[in-house]
């Protein structure tokens, strides 16, 4: 039978394209093989799945420093050899004689029972806004726009700095101020920009130099009022001339206020009230931090609020990227929310004893750095701090070091919290009783006439 001749093929174009498709599959299979057969037989992969290299953590971190726990191990070092630390350096008022008023413990034992366990609306739980708002206008605060719960005011701190501020900008805070502000600028990358406190006038806040320190990329301004960790009160004319600054450049006022409850009499037996910042200034957008924490004695709790004051068509723009955070970060403490009405409308018969202890340590702190050589010290008004000035040869942070070391007292560095060029401080906790503070002071006495003799 005749068959017809076999068509020829081009195979210049197929073997190409098979080639092409052939060999990438081959070197797959093989590079799996080898993969297979390394992982069965013990072998080294011919190329390592992993490799050992060194993480680092961002640069912007370089400079986040926390002073008051940064002094930890060497604190550690002591107790490892047996001794015992006297703490003058964490504003915990429950390491010492203060008691959590129980009404409040009650209260969120309860909700707790009561099944309150599960996630809470992000702003914070109805009934606690409400009390929050009530708490505002019994500070004078008219014009309030907006209140949240947040985890420690703290978190308050960190959720409107994030909020506010974009690269290239910046914010004012104090010098010396609470380290937690420094911080989260840090942690955003953003430069610090510090004004000075006087230290003598009362460290009140120096206008001069915060008209020096403003750009026109500053967009906001921090006080700490009463002041951690000078313990001291702005005065209601300074809170005034500050609003005048504020409106002048368009600024963000953040007036941190948590121990606005825990005011003391001078010598004169003046409890000079404190003023809100929001109060003087109706009009300026303000976020007022308040808390728990130390008015309440619940520190561990991290509970804290923001309020939001100010002309309403300014500050809503700004609210609503607050809220942005806020629902991202899910809501705060729930059952310990339950505790802000009680505590904020309840009975507040515990803030006698407290300001009457404290009032009495604050007296002793005062004497003793009043009597003692290279020791000066502006008398506190408000919170459990005092700063005194020390004039010694070395720095503050080698004199608190070997404070540690050598007498088993613990205070924290001035250089810390910041401080004018040339100057050294420590922060003292006047929070334990008297004879504890007694045997402290002594042991620091000891070591300034030894060392600087």
């Amino acid at each position: 039978m005749h068959r017809p001749p076999r068509r020829r093929k081009n195979r210049s174009s197929s073997t190409s394209s098979t080639t092409r498709l052939v060999f990438p599959v081959c070197s797959l299979l093989l590079e799996i093989r080898n993969r297979a057969s390394c992982t069965i037989v013990g072998m080294q992969p011919l190329v390592p799945a992993t490799q050992a290299r060194e993480i680092t953590a961002a640069k912007r971190l370089e400079n986040v420093r926390y002073a008051i726990r940064d002094l930890a191990c060497v604190a550690d070092e002591v107790i490892q050899q047996g001794h015992k630390i006297l703490p003058l350096n964490i504003g915990d008022p429950l390491n010492f004689d203060f008691q959590t008023p129980s009404h409040i413990i009650e209260a969120v034992y309860k909700a707790m029972r009561d099944g309150k366990n599960g996630y809470a609306p992000s702003p914070g739980i109805p009934e606690a806004l409400e009390a929050i708002r009530g708490e505002a206008a019994r500070k004078g605060i008219a014009t309030v726009r907006d209140v949240f719960v947040t985890s420690g005011a703290s978190e308050a701190v960190d959720v409107c700095i994030s909020a506010l501020v974009n690269p290239g900008e910046d914010i004012l805070t104090p010098k010396p101020d609470y380290p937690l502000y420094s911080a989260v600028l840090c942690k955003l990358g953003i430069a610090l920009n510090a004004y000075d406190l006087n230290e003598d006038d009362a460290w009140q806040p120096e206008l001069v130099d915060i008209e020096r320190k403003l750009t026109s990329r500053t967009r906001g301004i921090v006080l700490i009022n009463p002041n951690n960790p000078t313990g001291s009160l702005c005065s209601q004319r300074m809170l005034e001339q500050i609003a005048e600054i504020a409106r002048r450049y368009n600024l963000v006022v953040f007036s941190d206020e948590i121990y606005d409850k825990l005011i003391l009499p001078d010598s004169n037996e003046d409890a000079t009230p404190h003023v809100a910042f929001a109060a003087v200034a109706p009009d300026v957008p303000c976020i007022t931090f308040g808390g728990m924490s130390k008015n309440y004695l619940v520190p561990g709790w991290r509970i804290g609020w923001g309020i939001v004051s100010g002309d309403a068509p300014a500050v809503t723009p700004y609210v609503e990227g607050i809220h942005r955070l806020l629902r991202a970060r899910l809501c705060a403490n729930h059952p310990e929310q339950y505790a802000i009405k009680p505590a904020l409308e309840g009975p507040q018969d515990h803030l006698i004893e407290v300001r009457h202890k404290l009032r009495s340590r604050r007296d002793l702190t005062q004497k003793w750095c009043e009597s003692t050589p290279r020791v000066s010290c502006v008398a506190p008004r408000g919170a459990f701090y005092a700063f005194p000035r020390i004039d010694i040869p070395e720095s503050d942070e080698v004199f608190v070091k070997e404070l540690i070391r050598q007498k088993h007292v613990m205070v924290v560095h001035g250089s810390g919290f910041g401080q004018k060029p040339g100057t050294q401080h420590f922060r003292i906790v006047f929070l334990p009783d008297e004879r504890t503070l007694t045997t402290a002071y002594g042991a620091i006495s000891e070591l300034l006439a030894d060392r600087y003799h």
